[in-house]
């Protein structure tokens, strides 16, 4: 029997919040996964499939956590096969990129089939002179086989690679493939998702155990093809993913692979608040507060572990969307929850009003109900939108009159501090 690790989607140097901090999430991920399910009880061997690195361009820091970790594989006596991903394979017209310089360094194992084209063959064993090759035979008694990444033209190679393993060697009783490409239907807006018939043919030309990467969530079909997810979310949307490390034990009598997701990880929050044109801007923001403080009191947000926080204020608005200072309240929010990172998604809708105005209505009618409109999507003044826009009127008249300052500055108070006084003219 062999035991392997599959991790995949590793995406160290992640920068997207441009935080040191969350970069170095990835890292203390990875390290952590790799020691407790691979070092503390050790496997016979660890594939990465795909996506070691974030961008095709690091960082001399990001390049060492890589050559860190693994080290401490190496140390252990563990081997670490890899393939390229489409985050971390060389750009087109190049012979080469960071998982290739791992490997002419003999940190790991990468494989590759060869150039047909240039008279190679499609798969050759893993020279360790050379530090070339695309399939290696274990002691442990698994076949491992690499390949490229293909993007849209999967499916095309997927018979390549079905007819070169047929003319392989016999080799050892179990065959392991990895291969990053993702299948259809395991999450939404993906184009170019391979069909589960499509891999098939890898099936049928002897392999045991598909080991997938690119998707970021785990799933498996057919007792044979599994793919753990990323080690770390890549995004706030990705915490409601099962995601992780495969542990997986296979011999003749079949594949057993359990995942595992115990192991240190950045808590990520989302919280939603759902407000009504009736509030206030005030109590907006006091609402946003009560919501994360009842977060906090039930422990489900720990201020304590710097977690990831993110809040959507939902609904309707009775106010001026620019009128709430949301800079502001994303750093009190911040403040108050000790979050790493806080995003505050304010979707709120301003409400709109729409008054019904007759053919033939005169100015000032026209001009009311667009007063009224106004008021009317104001949590603060819609109560006395009625008033108040027959207020403005009469403002409006007053000072084409040209009242004097003082007298229009002493009505608009008036109007706004009174319910209905007298206007200079003894109206209402």
């Amino acid at each position: 029997m062999a035991r392997f690790l599959h991790v995949a989607d590793v995406h160290l140097g992640f920068d997207r919040y441009d935080s040191k901090e969350r970069t170095r999430d990835f890292y203390e991920a990875f390290q952590d996964a790799l020691y407790r399910y691979a070092i503390a009880d050790p496997v016979d061997f660890v594939l990465i499939v795909g996506d070691l690195f974030e961008h095709r361009t690091i960082q001399p820091n990001i390049l060492n956590q890589a050559q860190l970790c693994i080290q401490e594989l190496e140390e252990a006596g563990i081997p670490v096969l890899a393939i390229e991903g489409n985050h971390d394979n060389r750009p087109y017209g190049t012979r080469t990129s960071w998982l290739r310089y791992l490997a002419e360094w003999g940190n790991l194992i990468l494989l590759e089939p060869g150039d047909v084209s240039g008279g190679e063959p499609f798969y050759a064993p893993w020279d360790p002179e050379e530090k070339r090759g695309g399939y290696i035979d274990l002691p442990c008694g698994v076949r491992v086989l690499g390949s490229h990444w293909y993007g849209a033209t999967a499916s095309q190679a997927i018979v390549q690679i079905a007819g070169a393993i047929r003319e392989l060697p016999p080799g050892p009783p179990n065959t392991v493939m990895m291969f990053h490409h993702g299948l259809e239907g395991q999450i939404a807006r993906y184009q170019g998702a391979l069909r589960y018939n499509e891999l098939l043919p890898l099936k049928e030309a002897g392999v045991d155990y598909l080991a997938l990467g690119h998707i970021h969530k785990s799933y498996s079909e057919g007792g044979w093809v599994f793919n753990p997810g990323s080690i770390e979310a890549n995004s706030v949307e990705e915490t409601n993913f099962d995601r992780g490390v495969y542990l997986v034990e296979i011999d003749t009598e079949g594949v057993r692979a359990e995942l595992k997701q115990d192991y240190q990880q950045r808590p990520i929050v989302r919280l939603r608040h759902r407000v009504t044109e009736k509030e206030t801007m005030e109590e907006v923001e006091q609402g946003a507060i009560a919501i994360l403080e009842h977060a906090t009191h039930s422990g489900y947000l720990r201020p304590d572990t710097a977690p990831i926080v993110e809040l959507r204020i939902e609904g309707n608005i009775g106010f001026n969307r620019l009128d709430l200072d949301v800079r502001q309240l994303k750093s009190d929010l911040q403040e108050k929850s000790n979050a790493l990172i806080f995003l505050l998604k304010f979707e709120a809708e301003q409400t709109e009003f729409e008054s019904y105005v007759p053919d033939g209505a005169d100015r000032q009618h026209i001009e009311r109900e667009v007063f009224l409109d106004f008021l009317s999507a104001s949590a603060a003044y819609k109560k006395r939108a009625t008033e108040l826009a027959q207020g403005l009127i009469h403002l409006k008249g007053y000072q084409l009159d040209q009242r004097p300052e003082s007298e229009l500055y002493t009505f608009v108070e008036n109007l706004l501090t009174s319910e209905g006084r007298q206007d200079p003219d003894g109206g209402r």
